[in-house]
């Protein structure tokens, strides 16, 4: 697990102190504890924490979290770019909505799960690194040449999709792309911004599958002082930040209806304006979309804008799932394992044959996500200079086609199940990520976490 960086957490309870210091410690970079929300200001002061996980009842009273309120509206001041996590043992919805509308990222419910706790921080980490790239893009430098972008594969099916996207990346021309999770549309995204005329320039991205809901308008359009409670500060959008250059939509096929239209109306007059502004300004970017959902079949169905659909796919690109590329998949291992081996410090240098053959027999619901992660376990693992079979986690090739016939529930390990019914839910639901949250009994955000976990 990558380390989740400078964490805050703030609780008048010593209890609750000791447990999260125990549990964050081997996981971060450091984690300091507040008893009093003004011992919370001196620190975020002192040390800049990358990620606030606080309570919201302190000495006022136990229930209806004000305290949390004006100590979210302190931090905030100080730090605008800074995710607050909130925690309580007495939420409920009203709260929970006011907590995001202030400015907090995700709220915690007392008592937490171990895993729900650390998929929490890491969406928060990664919507810090995030929030801080576009501070470093408000004033462009020169990207890196188009050969920094690395796409492995020689197959067929890569070699047509990359001399598409080659040949449109030269125009202004909107593309969307489509795929699986894991096929590495974000990848071909920036292969094509690397290989545009706007290369120079910025290049943008919101991934909509981790981005809160209610925070999309603000990080799209930007928002002026006061604009609503907790913007104590203006902030640029990321279409601001992407003037000139290219602005990356990730999993757009899960943005709300209402955010939908006014996308195409920024999209069709090429203007937009802050939140709380009533001045528009013209902006300058080409959009890449991408999603995993059947985008026409979302059209059908109504949860997708047939005229945004027109506009966002005036070149559309499909990345094959790695089962389809079965010739790439030694090319891919051997670079992974490379890369990895320098990353951490290894004397590997290659896979087995045995290996290599039972990777190519495998078929990779994850796909170059899934295989990414399995090399880097691997890796990690390995106590000799070439990767075999036995360095691969016991359950790693659990859903090998050669295994169709037995059933996979046949098992007492809950991920394994879990992970089973994600897939399931996601392949009856034709990839939709609302409908097969809805099917499991879990909201889309979780969804979301679940997926990432299990590389999906």
């Amino acid at each position: 697990m990558e380390k989740l960086g400078k964490i805050l957490v703030v609780d008048d309870n010593a209890d609750i102190l000791f447990t999260l210091n125990n549990q964050l410690t081997t996981s971060s970079e450091w984690v300091k504890v507040a008893y009093t929300p003004e011992r919370a200001l001196d620190l975020c002061k002192k040390y800049k924490p990358d990620v606030v996980l606080m309570d919201m009842n302190f000495t006022r009273d136990a229930v209806s979290g004000e305290e949390g309120f004006v100590l979210l509206k302190k931090l905030l001041k100080i730090d605008p770019e800074l995710p607050v996590i909130m925690m309580t043992a007495y939420s409920d919805t009203p709260k929970v909505v006011r907590a995001i509308k202030a400015g907090a990222v995700d709220f915690l419910p007392k008592p937490w799960e171990r895993k729900q706790l650390f998929s929490m921080l890491s969406g928060a980490m990664r919507l810090r690194r995030k929030r801080d790239d576009i501070s470093d893009q408000k004033s462009p430098a020169p990207s890196p040449s188009p050969t920094n972008v690395e796409i492995i594969g020689e197959s067929e099916a890569m070699r047509n999709v990359l001399s598409l996207a080659k040949e449109v990346a030269r125009t202004d021309a909107n593309i969307l792309i489509l795929g699986e999770n894991g096929t590495g549309k974000d990848v071909l995204a920036r292969y094509i911004f690397r290989n545009s005329l706007r290369q120079d320039k910025p290049f943008v991205c919101i991934d909509l599958g981790a981005l809160p809901e209610p925070l999309f308008e603000s990080e799209l359009f930007g928002y002026e002082r006061g604009a609503f409670t907790g913007a104590q500060n203006a902030k640029a959008g990321r279409l601001e930040a992407a003037n000139g250059g290219t602005l990356f939509l990730d999993e757009i096929g899960n943005l709300k209806t209402e955010m939908q239209a006014k996308l195409l109306t920024c999209i069709e007059k090429r203007q937009c304006s802050r939140l709380g502004s009533t001045n528009t300004m013209p902006i300058d970017v080409r959009f890449i979309c991408a999603t995993n959902v059947d985008i026409r079949q979302a059209v059908n169905d109504g949860s997708f804008r047939q005229d945004l659909m027109y506009r966002i796919n005036t070149i559309e690109l499909s990345m094959p799932p790695l089962r389809e590329r079965i010739t790439d998949i030694p090319l891919l291992a051997k670079h992974f394992t490379a890369m990895y081996a320098r990353k951490y410090s290894k004397s590997v240098n290659g896979l087995s044959a045995e290996l290599i053959k039972r990777l190519k027999e495998y078929s990779w619901p994850g796909n170059v996500r899934e295989l990414q992660h399995m090399i880097e376990r691997a890796v990690i693992l390995s106590k000799s200079s070439t990767l075999g079979i036995n360095d691969i986690p016991g359950d790693s090739f659990n859903h090998t086609n050669n295994s169709a016939n037995s059933n996979p529930l046949d098992t007492l390990d809950l991920e394994t199940v879990e992970r089973i019914s994600i897939e399931r839910a996601l392949t009856r639901c034709e990839g939709n990520v609302s409908r097969a949250a809805k099917l499991l009994g879990i909201t889309r955000f979780m969804l979301y976490r679940k997926m990432e976990k299990y590389g999906l």
